[in-house]
């Protein structure tokens, strides 16, 4: 084994010294990983450090009041809203990425124009997408500053990604297994959902968790559709309430100035959260990898 590594060795350290650009690349791919790395655990550190010892009972009560700056109803929101816009945008993205991909014929023009278009909306920046929600969802459609708002304008946002990913896993799939459905009598529509989605499902799957995560830490959109209210929408008409949501609560409590350490405990809560969707998307596309 020591041979081996040092005959490695002795190959690497012959290439660089006939191309010494060899080197300075990998030096710079090194220091570029070293710092992205170094960076990442700063900015975690900081984090922890000045939010864990600001995490106190009184964050977790039911009710919002400037005595306890509960976060509670924020969280709560944040589900709520998380929810409402996968439940609009993931059906959306991923029938129509099985439409571009399954049904649309090669050099289709309005194939070439949808991808564009979906690739055009992943690089606009989100505050454009809380103004287009603040004219057209609060303003024309009379629908407020409200949840409802809200989560119809992150499900624009995140459209484009679950859709963008769901037809590189669709891609991915080989296509050998389609020819042997169709080879055992399967029709095109039973091919499609019982063999290309179940094998295309953990790609799907982190498309759906990076719309989460996209959710979970957008401010600026929700500041201009669902509000600033720290409170959990009740009623019939809870949908048309306005609400805040974690990284909205978060931004709240800094701009005021008066609740910054309450502020990191709730950038920690909201990096527990980050995580933890990640560990279960890592666990549950494992699982279904192995099926």
């Amino acid at each position: 084994m020591e041979s081996i590594n040092k005959r490695s060795y002795m190959q690497k350290l012959k290439a660089y010294k006939r191309n010494p650009i060899s080197l300075v690349l990998s030096l710079l791919v090194m220091l570029s990983t070293i710092l992205t790395i170094g960076i990442l655990l700063f900015l975690i550190g900081y984090i922890m450090i000045k939010g864990i010892p600001n995490i106190k009972p009184e964050l977790f009560q039911w009710e919002y009041n400037t005595l306890n700056v509960s976060l509670m109803p924020a969280l709560i929101n944040t589900v709520i809203m998380t929810l409402i816009s996968l439940l609009i945008a993931a059906p959306i993205g991923v029938f129509s990425a099985i439409y571009l991909v399954e049904y649309a014929k090669k050099g289709n023009k309005l194939v070439s124009i949808i991808r564009i278009t979906a690739e055009t909306l992943s690089g606009i920046p989100s505050i454009v997408y809380g103004l287009f929600g603040l004219l057209f969802f609060v303003t024309a459609l009379g629908w407020g500053m409200s949840l409802l708002a809200g989560a119809f304008t992150l499900s624009i946002m995140i459209l484009p990604l679950i859709m963008r990913t769901t037809e590189e896993a669709l891609k991915a799939v080989p296509n050998s297994y389609r020819e042997g459905s169709y080879g055992l009598g399967a029709g095109k529509l039973r091919t499609v959902f019982k063999i290309v989605l179940p094998s295309a499902m953990p790609g799907i799957l982190a498309g759906v968790i990076l719309g989460i995560g996209r959710i979970v830490g957008e401010s600026a959109a929700l500041i201009y559709t669902a509000g600033t209210v720290a409170e959990i929408p009740k009623g019939s008409d809870f949908l048309f309430d306005s609400t805040r949501t974690l990284s909205v609560h978060m931004y709240a409590l800094t701009s005021e100035g008066l609740y910054v350490d309450q502020s990191y405990a709730t950038a920690v809560i909201l990096f527990i959260i980050v995580v933890l969707i990640n560990c279960l998307a890592g666990f549950i596309s494992k699982k279904l990898s192995k099926v």
